[in-house]
């Protein structure tokens, strides 16, 4: 017969009380979050893994060091960590000419290392309709971004350009940190474009 020890237990002091509640209900206000950030990662692998081909995307921005590298790096990194990397196909262009051949923004080399993500090497390059043909994706970053992709690339016949917050369901254009020098609003935003995009 189990005997029933309810009425002899020590009682918690209200320390322990309050450690017990820190260990038993601190887990619990994430669980939920946790739950289901992981089902949806496995939601996105299995959408992608269901094209059964590879994903070309290009990120464009004016000068190709600032929002375009930092999207691709944030991008590259987030498909890693799904196990995806294979699926896609992942770079950055410029629509002028004016930092053709040189490396990422101090700031957005400065804004991925203090986030923990490694920056892809990268030297500014114009966009093509050579590369129009490549990709399947031309994301770029804001109004005058597309306007100027459009006109490069004779009007978009594929219908492959796209601003990049549109898949988060904005049209709310991603400010240049060149100008602004705010490389976290621009880190956030990039975060939620690339976030949206994999659901897409």
């Amino acid at each position: 017969m189990i005997q029933n020890i309810s009425h002899t237990a020590r009682k918690p002091s209200v320390r322990e009380d309050e450690n017990m509640i820190r260990v038993c209900y601190m887990p619990r206000q994430y669980l939920h979050s946790i739950t289901h950030s992981l089902q949806n990662k496995q939601s996105i692998t299995r959408n992608i893994q269901r094209r059964n081909q590879m994903i070309k995307v290009a990120f464009c921005c004016h000068g190709n060091i600032c929002r375009s590298t930092l999207s691709e790096s944030v991008f590259t990194y987030k498909v890693k960590e799904l196990g995806l990397e294979d699926m896609f196909l992942i770079d950055s262009f410029a629509t002028s000419r004016e930092e053709i051949g040189n490396p990422p923004h101090r700031g957005t080399v400065n804004k991925l290392r203090e986030v923990g993500i490694p920056l892809v090497p990268h030297r500014a390059k114009q966009i093509s309709l050579e590369d129009y043909n490549k990709f399947d994706y031309i994301i770029g970053m804001d109004s005058y971004n597309m306007r100027n992709l459009n006109r490069m690339l004779k009007g978009d016949p594929d219908g492959k350009l796209y601003k990049f917050l549109i898949f988060a369901g904005s049209d709310r254009d991603i400010a240049d940190p060149w100008y602004t020098g705010d490389f976290d609003e621009t880190y956030r935003d990039v975060t939620e474009g690339c976030e949206a995009f994999l659901e897409y």
